[in-house]
């Protein structure tokens, strides 16, 4: 294999794309994607902290650790905006927050 043939098929391999032209596109769309994960990961850990604040004051005057009718009005958010998918996502949500129950 030639150098240039190896640099054409070089974004294939990292890619999936065929041209350099789409893999430069890849390339910067991942990019976007790991910054939004990022930024997904930071919201989740923020919304784990809030949930303790308000487990805590719910324990602390005699309620119960979990809220269900309120977890039922987040899972039907959710699958509102993301349909059925976004039921399971809520559900990962409550568990990463309140754990098992």
């Amino acid at each position: 294999m030639t150098p240039a043939t190896a640099t054409a098929t070089a974004p294939t391999d990292v890619t999936g794309a065929r041209t350099a032209e789409a893999a430069d596109v890849i390339t910067g769309a991942r990019e976007r994607i790991d910054a939004l994960d990022d930024r997904i990961i930071g919201l989740i850990q923020e919304r784990m902290a809030v949930s303790a604040v308000i487990q805590e004051a719910r324990i602390s005057s005699g309620g119960r650790r979990v809220n269900l009718s309120r977890e039922m009005e987040i899972l039907g958010h959710y699958r509102e905006a993301l349909g059925k998918p976004g039921t399971a996502l809520a559900m990962t949500l409550l568990e990463l927050c309140r754990g098992r129950i």
